[in-house]
């Protein structure tokens, strides 16, 4: 029985105590601030990733139009030996002019 009158003047500290109400209205201020924060921080990331992932969509459509279109792409296609001589050629001439450094 003197715990069931221990646990209801608690109780009834809790709630006469002003400067508990007080911290605890602060404290429940500052988790919604810090909540309505981290909110509007994600939308604005989701936002901007969402307009980078656009962007990188349309200039890819725009490279491909251009490779499918280009004339390196057909001679490619039209020589595939050639084209290997060359990447050898130039890759050796690379790599002959970086090891003199």
């Amino acid at each position: 029985m003197e715990n069931a009158k221990t646990a209801s003047s608690n109780t009834t500290a809790k709630q006469d105590s002003p400067i508990s109400k007080r911290a605890q209205e602060a404290l429940h201020e500052s988790v919604d601030a810090v909540a309505d924060k981290a909110s509007k921080a994600e939308r604005s990331v989701r936002e901007t990733a969402h307009r980078s992932a656009e962007s990188l969509g349309e200039t890819q459509d725009k490279i491909v139009k251009q490779w499918n279109g280009s004339e390196v792409r057909r001679f490619a296609a039209e020589n595939p030996v050639a084209t290997v001589g060359i990447a050898f050629t130039a890759g050796m001439l690379l790599s002959s002019l970086l090891r003199r450094r």
